[in-house]
């Protein structure tokens, strides 16, 4: 593994992201993608993709069923799939592997493998390095960014959806299973965005009403100028801070760009607000990450 230098460490306090290429082996990569394929090949279609669309009630219904799927999918293993890629019963109109968007929110709990990668010991020496003193583990995704449907990811912050009192106290880990560059969907950042809190909250929408979630603020239309790809070897690490903004473009190319990510907390001296969509469950406290 790349040592990491305290200059390195500075560069991330400065740009809000720092790229650490090989951090991982290939044979790391493989085994989470080889394993990513052993729970495709076991999965059922989710109840929610399978409602057929009819009238605007049971469309309500369906929204609100795969509302509660996401919202529940802090604690399990769950699929959530590209849009069009099912027909009217809810059938896949291409293979379900190349229909599929992500699975989250607790691989790094659940399956050995990913629990394995998510605690180990040079993502825990990372973690001291970096001064995190009682990091947890939030929640995971394994992102797929399939050949030429993976969807564009819309300029964004972090902590919009996963947010602390306060702020500044959630980090992403972004780990490239493949290649990942310009032409398949790469991270763009904005260098120094980090800095000036957050615009916008995804917040738990009250009970009752149609959506699970709604939006508290919006995001500012952002210069498209000032963002930089970071094109990354397979096996690299892109640590990001949880409000630096960053976005990645639709993948045209013919090359998928999967990916598997985790967020951790510092959770001393921090509080996880109960307005996230995402909530630690009895079952599923967020554990800690040194182990």
């Amino acid at each position: 593994m790349a040592f990491v230098t305290q200059h390195q460490i500075q560069k991330f306090r400065k740009d809000g992201f720092l790229v650490l290429e090989r951090f991982f082996t290939a044979e790391e990569c493989d085994s989470m993608r080889n394993q990513i394929q052993r729970i495709i090949a076991e999965m059922e279609v989710p109840p929610h993709c399978r409602t057929e669309f009819s009238t605007k009630e049971e469309e309500q219904l369906q929204a609100q069923g795969s509302s509660d799927y996401f919202l529940t999918s802090g604690d399990k293993i769950r699929f959530f799939f590209e849009k069009g890629v099912l027909d009217e019963r809810g059938n896949f109109l291409i293979p379900k592997e190349k229909s599929i968007s992500k699975i989250g929110h607790a691989l790094h709990a659940y399956d050995p493998v990913f629990k394995q990668i998510t605690h180990s010991s040079k993502v825990q020496e990372l973690g001291r390095k970096l001064g995190l003193e009682r990091p947890v583990v939030v929640q995971s995704m394994y992102i797929f960014k399939q050949p030429g449907i993976g969807g564009e990811v819309t300029p964004h912050q972090d902590a919009t959806f996963l947010h602390t009192e306060p702020l500044g106290r959630i980090l992403g880990f972004w780990i490239a299973l493949e290649d990942a560059t310009r032409e398949n969907g790469c991270l763009w950042f904005i260098p120094g965005s980090h800095t000036s809190g957050i615009t916008r909250r995804m917040v738990r929408a009250a009970s009752g009403t149609s959506t699970c979630v709604e939006f508290v603020g919006s995001e500012p239309a952002y210069d498209n100028s000032q963002f930089i790809p970071l094109p990354i070897s397979k096996g690299g690490l892109i640590l990001i801070h949880g409000e630096v903004v960053h976005k990645s473009e639709l993948n045209s190319s013919e090359h998928s760009r999967h990916a598997f990510t985790f967020h951790v907390m510092e959770a001393k001296d921090t509080s996880w607000s109960k307005e996230n969509w995402l909530q630690p469950t009895p079952e599923l406290p967020f554990p800690p990450l040194y182990t």
